[in-house]
C-alpha cells in the first residue's frame, strides 16, 4: 500500500442556487455521501451545508481522480434525494464544483468551516475562498 495524504476541501451547489437542501434531503444526502466515501476508499474528514450547496473536507487516494470522486457523490446523492418519498424527481445539482488542496496545518482549520456552514452563513462569517465553485 502506498503512503499517501491528499485532501480536499469540495463544494458544490445545487442547479441554480435553489434552496433544495432541505433537513429531510440533509438526511438522505449525509447517509448516501458517507456510504458513497467507505465503497470508494476515501476519508469524510467533515461535511457541511446550507440550502443551496454542499462541503465536503476528504482525503481522496491517489488511485482515485477527484473529479471521478465528486461525480460519484453528486449522482448517487442526486439519485437518492429524487427517489425518497414525497419528492418530485427535480432535484439536482449544479453542473460543476469547486476544490481546493488543504494542507496537514490547515486541515483542522478547514474541517471547522465545512462542518459549521449554517452558522457561517447566518451570521456572515464567510471565507471567500472556501465559498468559490467556479471562476466567476
Amino acid at each position: 500500500m502506498a503512503y499517501w495524504r491528499l485532501h480536499y476541501h469540495i463544494i458544490w451547489s445545487t442547479e441554480n442556487r435553489e434552496a433544495g437542501i432541505t433537513p429531510e434531503r440533509e438526511k438522505i444526502f449525509y447517509g448516501v455521501i458517507y456510504n458513497k466515501a467507505k465503497e470508494l476508499g476515501v476519508k469524510i474528514h467533515a461535511a457541511g451545508n446550507a440550502e443551496d450547496h454542499v462541503h465536503i473536507v476528504a482525503s481522496i487516494p491517489p488511485k482515485l481522480a477527484v473529479a471521478e470522486c465528486v461525480r460519484h457523490f453528486k449522482g448517487a446523492s442526486a439519485y437518492a434525494i429524487n427517489h425518497m418519498d414525497g419528492s418530485d424527481g427535480q432535484f439536482k445539482w449544479q453542473g460543476g464544483y469547486g476544490v481546493l488542496s488543504i494542507g496537514e496545518r490547515s486541515l483542522e482549520t478547514v474541517m471547522e468551516y465545512a462542518a459549521r456552514q449554517k452558522e457561517h452563513h447566518r451570521e456572515n462569517k464567510l471565507v471567500a475562498v472556501y465559498e468559490k465553485i467556479d471562476e466567476d
